[in-house]
């Protein structure tokens, strides 16, 4: 059921990162073809206010993936409405100043970017007039994403980042030929299918059906501050990026001018929709580690790595000889063949190729790291990443081959920090960096041993009963009386038997039931997973008050007692204390 999980979210995280990289591959290949180098040129310096924008969303985006990741993981639904809540209001507090103070200083922003001949300027400065715009849905947009895919609704995001790239097409095409808007007309229209895609998901928000309800009651300073401090990592590595393309560029003024850096506007293009695999990788592992990390889930965080690891290599290599094969013709979209622009551009794609594996496992490594309480080495990855490593190995590359070896940036960026991370793991651990969980440096009170937890899948009801003795076994081999014992066992078989007869048969497709019983400081904990209709228990309400006697018995057991429906799964997890059993005796389980 993991591996399902884990190939889906990938799947869809991957077609919206691809999506919206889309959006800015059009317009670099309509500015390419009607409006000229000089517009490319332009484009490429008005990047840095783009990413600022990207940067502050992803922020949010992140501190959302991981303040509600964990609160899924402990079953508490109201503290994730107040992420949702916080992070809306976040968005409106946030992007519209950065607007207005856009729109009143885009001239002078223009100039500090680099551009100052007088039509590089000004379509610099046109372009990100119109692109800014767009800055609340832009930023609202990347924060709703994350929600969608928490809510199982990985098909709804689709369609809205699907809605935006057939508006930005369209948009663009109706500035160029009909409108003659110029650079201010390219930035207008993207930032107008931003608009367009927040509307198509925004809507799910508001219907009965959503898992998400916004309240003006749960937002909270508190909630709020929690979201940015979890998200600045990833400021770390937004920041550096944007610190990266403002030194590439200035780099390459000056060893190949607006030409060269027009070639750098075309790689980074078409490199960021080739990163998609990239962006995929590390959204699930930032995520799911979350989830899997406040469940003290070591067996989850094990499949996690190891799956996420096996299409890092497999989709990078893949994703490597394409760019190389195909840079030519993916050049030739934005640009006659026969430009010098053309030339740099296309070798520049092939040495970029060489990154994408290191890329793809730094990124899943980097997030690992933050969704599992390790914010001070995604940190130090992102500023190593993202601008460190790869603006000192365009420095000293460009010293004896000029621009071509500047193009290597990224590849020794990439692999260096790569290479670092496996060293200090081996250095601070002493083990094999891809043995186990070792690469994450978990404490060594992080979960419990295997003798203290047993985990089983069940398919059938002989599986239930099986699980059901399992766990009997296992509460009396831990010194647990017959009456604890039989309280284990009965909410097993409970649980588990009405997922298998309700859920299991609700529909024709097969599913998994997951239950896993762990035994932590005298705490007692049961967690049953499964990927069947949403069902919460907890608020159950029969028609006949004869349906549900076991849920009532559960319920009546249990200390603690958390559902939450998340990534299209259904999680419940239910705590007893062996201190607090009652002296009544208890129905036989099976």
């Amino acid at each position: 059921m993991l591996k399902k999980l884990i190939r889906q979210l990938l799947i869809a995280q991957t077609l919206s990162a691809l999506t919206v990289s889309l959006c800015l591959l059009i317009d670099s290949i309509i500015i390419g073809q009607f409006l000229g180098e000089n517009a490319i040129a332009a484009y490429g310096l008005a990047n840095p206010v783009l990413l600022v924008i990207g940067a502050v969303a992803t922020v949010f985006s992140v501190g959302v993936q991981v303040v509600c990741s964990r609160s899924l993981g402990r079953g508490s639904q109201e503290e994730t409405n107040a992420g949702f809540s916080s992070a809306v209001a976040l968005v409106l507090m946030v992007s519209i100043p950065f607007l207005l103070l856009v729109l009143i200083f885009r001239s002078p922003l223009a100039t500090l970017l680099g551009a100052k001949e007088e039509l590089l300027f000004a379509e610099t400065r046109d372009y990100m007039t119109g692109f800014i715009i767009g800055a609340p849905a832009t930023m609202g947009a990347l924060v709703l994403v994350p929600f969608l895919q928490m809510a199982g609704q990985n098909g709804l995001l689709i369609a809205a980042v699907g809605t935006m790239t057939v508006t930005d097409i369209i948009l663009d095409l109706l500035d160029v030929l009909v409108f003659k808007g110029g650079m201010f007309g390219m930035g207008l229209a993207s930032s107008l299918s931003y608009y367009a895609a927040l509307i198509v998901g925004g809507i799910y928000f508001f219907s009965k059906k959503s898992t998400f309800k916004f309240s003006f009651r749960l937002i909270t300073g508190r909630t709020i501050r929690e979201l940015i401090r979890r998200g600045i990592p990833a400021l770390y590595g937004m920041a550096s990026t944007i610190v990266m393309v403002y030194a590439m560029n200035h780099i390459l003024l000056g060893t190949g001018g607006s030409t060269a850096v027009g070639a750098f506007s075309l790689l980074t293009t078409i490199g960021n929709s080739c990163n998609c695999i990239t962006t995929g990788v590390g959204n699930v592992a930032l995520t799911l580690s979350g989830v899997f990390y406040t469940e003290e889930d070591r067996t989850g965080l094990k499949t996690l790595l190891r799956q996420l690891t096996g299409y890092s290599v497999i989709l990078g290599a893949l994703i490597s000889v394409l760019i190389v094969v195909l840079a030519p013709q993916a050049v030739s979209l934005f640009l006659s063949d026969e430009s010098e622009t053309a030339r740099m551009a296309v070798q520049g794609l092939r040495v970029f190729a060489l990154g994408m594996i290191p890329c793809c496992l730094n990124a899943m490594i980097k997030n690992a790291y933050q969704g599992t309480d390790r914010e001070r080495y995604t940190k130090i990855i992102s500023v190593l990443q993202n601008a460190l490593l790869p603006i000192l190995a365009a420095l000293l590359l460009t010293i004896p081959f000029k621009t071509s070896g500047a193009w290597y940036y990224f590849f020794c960026g990439e692999l260096l920090t790569l290479l670092l991370i496996c060293l200090f793991v081996r250095l601070r651990t002493g083990r094999l960096p891809w043995k186990e969980l070792n690469i994450l440096m978990l404490p060594e009170s992080f979960s419990v041993t295997p003798e203290d937890m047993i985990e089983t899948d069940i398919r059938t009801l002989e599986d239930v009963a099986a699980a059901v003795d399992e766990a009997r076994f296992f509460c009396l081999e831990h010194g647990q009386d017959l009456r604890f014992t039989n309280r284990i066992a009965l909410c097993v078989e409970e649980m588990a038997s009405n997922v298998v007869q309700h859920g299991f048969t609700a529909d024709r497709r097969a599913h998994h039931l997951s239950v896993r019983l762990m035994n932590k400081d005298d705490r007692w904990t049961l967690r049953f997973r499964d990927d069947c209709g949403a069902f919460d228990p907890v608020h159950y309400v029969p028609r006949d008050q004869a349906d549900a006697l076991g849920i009532r018995l559960v319920l009546g057991l249990a200390d603690e007692i958390h559902y939450t429906y998340a990534l299209n799964l259904n999680n419940l997890m239910i705590t007893l204390s062996a201190r607090t059993v009652a002296a009544e005796e208890l129905p036989e389980p099976m």
